[in-house]
């Protein structure tokens, strides 16, 4: 989701417009000053924003202190800057411009995809991917963990003759869930190394193995408690990755229709291809 990390700095778009109307209404408090430059709260919000993500993980007062000091650094050098003449210089112009365009991007990116997601949009795009989902069965398993096969043909014994496979679990296992006789919860196939996993899938629902199962680690007996349908993800667990997914769509969209109406031309030819080849690499996620 590369394209993506602009969201950051459209972010920054949406918060510079913010902060424009909030010191036009006089909302806008004066913080701190450099000679007779004023540092405005809106400053530092905008310097909060962008601070390195280490530094975003320390606490607030110190994040606020970090951001206040990258602001005071920046009035501090920027008027004899100024006074070099070092905004006329011909590449901080191209920089200049370089910036604007693509904080213009950024802007309209927030406008037309990020921003005009919808609830609805939303919940179509999660029952499209949830029902394009195989299906999967999962079962609720617990398994006895021994060292050799000799015991594990001796707890299939006693649990032929009735005895219970939790409270055997508990005596006799070797595996760090004893405790819990043996549960190893609900999993789907793959999740077990194969051995196991060909075994406990084989087995029907209140089923146990009749024939010790060996493993890199022992020799297992199991038992099946369950098995159902494996339930899909919900909306409030998934929403972040189909909201990405709609971003993605809306952007490739609006690229789509500015390629047709505007023509991209690369020289280099070895560029081009690899441009060409981004492109459709992209259209394909």
């Amino acid at each position: 989701m590369s394209k993506y990390k602009t969201l950051a700095a459209a972010a920054l778009v949406a918060i510079i417009a913010a902060n424009g109307a909030a010191r036009a209404e006089g909302t806008d408090p004066v913080i701190a000053k450099v000679g007779d430059q004023e540092i405005h709260q809106s400053e530092l919000d905008l310097a909060l924003s962008t601070l390195d993500p280490q530094l975003q993980q320390m606490p607030d007062e110190q994040k606020r202190a970090a951001a206040l000091s990258s602001v005071i650094d920046v009035k501090l050098l920027v008027k004899d800057a100024e006074e070099e003449g070092l905004q006329n210089d011909a590449v901080f112009k191209q920089r200049v411009a370089f910036l604007t365009e693509r904080e213009l991007h950024n802007a309209f990116f927030k406008k037309h995809v990020v921003d005009s997601i919808t609830k609805e949009e939303v919940k179509a795009r999660y029952d499209k991917e949830v029902a394009a989902i195989p299906p999967q069965e999962e079962v609720k398993a617990r398994h006895i963990l021994v060292k050799t096969e000799d015991e594990a043909k001796e707890i299939i014994k006693e649990l032929d003759a009735g005895k219970s496979f939790v409270e055997l679990a508990k005596a006799k296992s070797s595996d760090p869930n004893k405790e819990a006789g043996g549960d190893l919860g609900y999993f789907t196939k793959g999740r077990m190394v194969p051995e196991f996993d060909t075994a406990v899938f084989a087995l029907e629902k209140g089923a146990y193995t009749k024939t010790p199962v060996k493993t890199q680690f022992g020799f297992h007996v199991i038992v099946v408690e369950d098995k159902r349908p494996q339930a899909p993800p919900t909306l409030e667990q998934v929403e972040p990755q189909v909201r990405q997914l709609l971003m993605r769509d809306k952007y490739l969209a609006l690229l789509t229709s500015a390629k047709k109406t505007t023509d991209v031309e690369i020289s280099d030819p070895a560029l081009k291809k690899a441009y060409d080849d981004a492109s459709k690499a992209q259209e394909t996620k």
